[in-house]
C-alpha cells in the first residue's frame, strides 16, 4: 500500500514538507538495512538520525517549541507506512508520539529539552514501579526497568517510580510518576532477547541512587502544561494506537508478499499454482477485507475525536473508548491476517529468509503489548453497558 501524494506526511514551520518521496528514499535504507538491525537487536543511532532529519521525532514536539504537533491520524499513517518495511523500525518511530508526554513538564523543563532542536527522542521503561526516596527538591531513584524500545538511540529516557511508605510514594491516584532523564545518565542493560520485534532494542535500564528534581517528573495523563490542540489528545490512547499501526503495517506487508505468489510456478509437489485453488482465493479476499475494516475503524476513530479538539470540545470518554477498542481491534485482527497469509504461503514461509515468518513473529509481539490485549473488550464493553470498568481505563 502507498500513501497518495495529498497525504503530506511531516510539516514543520522552519522547513519544507517532506514529501513522500523523502519518506520513501529512507525506507529504501531501512529495507536494505533491516537484518542488520536485527542482528544489532537495536535500530542504530545514525538511522535514528535519518529519522530525524524527516521529522518523525518532531511530529509531537509543541509548536511553541518548533515542532510540527502532527494531527495523530497523519502521524499513524507514518508509522504504518515505515512498518510495511520493518515492524522495529516503525515500533522505534512510534515514539515519535512520545513528546506529547514531555508536554506535562513544567513550560521551564521543556525549553531545556528542546533548547538544540525540536528532534527530541524520548522513551523508557516505566515498570516495575521502583520505590524513590523523597529528598530535598525531587528523589533520589535507584532500580531497573525493563522494556524500554529505542533507549539506544534515546535523548531522554523516562523511569517509573513510586515512594518509600514513609514519604506517602511519587505517583498520584494510582498512576505512576515518571522521573525523566538525559539518556546519558541512565546504564542501559543489554538484555533484549526474544522472537519477535528484535532491533526495537527494548532493553532494560538501570540507575542507582540518581538525583531527579521534581521539575523534571510527570505523572502520566496528567493535564499538559502546553495549550495546543495536540495535548488536548489522550496521551494514553495514543500510545496504544502507535503500538497498533505497526500491525497495520505488518498486514498490508504479509498480503502483499502472499498475493504476488498467486501466479508463480507450481509448488515442489507440483500441485497447481496458488491462484489456481479456490481456497486461496477464498482466504485472500476475507483477509483483504479484515485489514481494511479494521483499518477504517482505526482512523475513523482519531479523526473523530481530533475534530472535536479542533471544534474547542474535549475528547468525550465515548470517543476515548473507541481510540482504545479501534487500537485493539487492529492490532488483533492485523495479526490474524498475517497468520492467513502465513498459512497460505506453504512451506515457502517457513525459511529464515522467508520475511513472512519474520512478520508473523513481529506481529505477535505487537498483541503482548499490555494496551493492546484482552482486557481493552472487557473495558470497552463495561462502558457500553454503563458498569465501571473494572480497571483503570480508557
Amino acid at each position: 500500500m502507498k500513501i497518495e501524494p495529498s497525504e503530506v506526511l511531516l510539516t514543520s514551520r522552519e522547513r519544507e514538507p517532506v514529501t513522500v518521496a523523502a519518506l520513501d528514499a529512507l525506507l529504501a535504507e531501512v529495507k536494505n538495512r533491516r537484518e542488520e538491525f536485527n542482528r544489532l537487536s537495536h535500530v542504530p543511532r545514525d538511522m535514528v538520525e535519518k529519522m530525524k532529519a524527516v521529522g518523525i521525532f518532531r511530529a509531537s514536539t509543541p509548536k511553541r517549541f518548533g515542532g510540527d504537533a502532527l494531527a495523530p491520524a497523519e502521524f499513524l499513517r507514518v508509522v504504518e507506512r515505515i512498518s510495511e518495511v520493518d515492524g522495529s523500525t516503525g515500533w522505534v518511530a512510534a515514539f515519535g508520539s512520545g513528546n506529547i508526554y514531555l508536554a506535562s513538564l513544567p513550560l521551564e523543563t521543556q525549553a531545556v529539552i528542546y533548547a538544540s532542536g525540536p528532534d527530541q527522542v524520548f522513551g523508557g521503561g516505566l515498570y516495575p514501579l521502583q520505590p524513590a526516596v523523597a529528598v530535598e527538591g525531587g528523589w533520589e531513584v535507584t532500580g531497573q526497568w525493563r522494556f524500554a524500545s529505542g533507549c539506544k538511540g534515546a535523548s531522554w529516557l523516562g523511569v517509573g517510580i513510586g515512594g518509600t511508605p514513609a514519604n506517602g510514594g511519587g505517583a498520584a491516584a494510582g498512576k505512576p510518576l515518571t522521573a525523566v532523564f538525559p539518556a546519558s545518565e541512565v546504564e542501559i542493560v543489554d538484555n533484549w532477547d526474544v522472537v519477535g520485534m528484535q532491533a526495537t532494542g527494548s532493553h532494560d535500564l538501570r540507575l542507582h541512587k540518581k538525583r531527579v528534581d521534581t521539575a523534571w517528573t510527570f505523572t502520566r495523563g496528567t493535564a499538559p502544561t502546553v495549550d495546543e490542540p495536540l495535548y488536548r489528545y489522550p496521551a494514553v490512547s495514543y500510545q496504544a494506537q502507535v503500538h497498533a499501526a505497526v500491525n497495520l503495517g505488518l498486514a498490508r506487508a504479509a498480503l502483499d508478499m502472499v498475493t504476488e505468489m498467486a501466479g508463480g510456478t507450481k509448488t515442489v509437489t507440483g500441485a497447481p499454482r496458488l491462484g489456481d485453488r479456490a481456497y486461496y482465493r477464498i482466504e485472500l479476499g476475507k483477509a483483504e477485507a479484515m485489514l481494511r475494516s479494521a483499518r477504517a475503524f482505526f482512523y475513523e476513530a482519531p479523526e473523530a475525536a481530533w475534530n472535536s479538539i479542533l471544534a474547542g470540545h474535549p475528547v468525550t470518554s465515548e470517543q476515548a473508548n473507541l481510540l482504545r477498542l479501534s487500537a485493539t481491534h487492529a492490532a488483533q485482527i492485523c495479526a490474524d491476517v498475517v497468520q492467513k497469509a502465513y498459512r497460505l504461503a506453504g512451506t515457502a514461509a517457513i525459511y529464515n529468509d522467508n520475511r513472512l515468518q519474520w512478520i508473523m513473529r513481529d506481529s505477535l509481539v505487537v498483541t503482548q503489548h499490555a494496551f493492546l490485549g484482552e482486557a481493552t473488550y472487557d473495558s470497552a464493553g463495561a462502558l457500553f453497558a454503563g458498569i465501571p470498568p473494572v480497571t483503570p481505563y480508557p
